[in-house]
């Protein structure tokens, strides 16, 4: 069943210069369920292409549907974690992770819930009352993990969320994420410049051209594959990982090199 639809949607920037146009029309379909990601060269368009798919961004053509209906502006249906951490310095853990539930009005009893549900599933609870600047990267991305999660999107969407961390720690996450992905089956968008990361994590890799962006193909990765499960590391020497990271990799290299 289809969940998200991205129908058509195209990006034009425009400024006294003139207009710069950033992402062509471009179709995607992603199902219930369905981790999805998107690789292709620096300026290809992938996190405009994000930005508008979490009703961040307004198209200059085109729609995005959820569940067919116009998705609209960004809401709680629709979660975004962003390679920057964005969370608030003066606020604990517990509090950052409870801040979306405050907005919606939920209950007292029913936001504690979620935050304990949240600190444990995260491997938080020791930190609860700790503050951002008291905490590693890795720890503070797994804490807006975790408010994105609170408050049960339908759709998650993850723009280059390891993209400041150091080699260890974001193998550490990739791995949290896939075990995460495997026990509560998130609906995913995922943006990554990381081809290796895209074929660990996907059910589906989206290749995009050098910018205007635009899709040049869709990779399936099988969800029965043998790295399921296991560490990135494992992964990586599975010939099947290797052949899929070598596909991707050939078409972003062509669009690099090409004039």
């Amino acid at each position: 069943m289809t969940k998200m639809e991205i129908r058509g949607v195209s990006k034009t920037f425009r400024a006294r210069g003139g207009e710069t146009v950033a992402l062509e029309p471009c179709d995607l379909s992603i199902a219930k369920g369905e981790f999805v990601t998107v690789v292709g060269p620096s300026g290809c368009g992938k996190s405009t292409l994000m930005m508008i798919a979490a009703g961040l961004e307004a198209p200059s053509s085109g729609e995005v549907l959820v569940d067919g209906r116009p998705a609209g502006p960004a809401g709680p249906r629709r979660s975004v974690v962003f390679q920057r951490f964005a969370l608030f310095p003066s606020e604990t853990v517990a509090q950052n992770i409870g801040f979306g539930l405050r907005v919606a009005g939920l209950p007292r009893e029913e936001c504690e819930q979620r935050i304990a549900e949240q600190l444990e599933l995260m491997g938080l609870k020791q930190f609860r009352d700790a503050y951002p600047h008291e905490l590693s990267g890795g720890m503070q991305q797994r804490v807006a993990i975790a408010r994105a999660l609170a408050v049960r999107p339908e759709i998650l969407l993850m723009d280059e969320p390891f993209g400041a961390l150091d080699a260890q720690t974001r193998t550490v996450l990739q791995e949290e994420v896939s075990r995460l992905q495997r026990e509560l089956h998130y609906t995913v968008l995922f943006i990554t410049h990381s081809v290796e990361e895209a074929v660990y994590l996907s059910d589906r890799v989206i290749v995009m051209s050098r910018g205007p962006g635009r899709i040049l193909r869709e990779i399936a990765v099988p969800r029965d594959a043998a790295w399921r499960g296991v560490d990135i590391e494992q992964a990586g020497d599975d010939p099947a990982f290797m052949q899929a990271k070598r596909e991707i990799w050939d078409l972003i290299r062509g669009q690099i090199v090409r004039h």
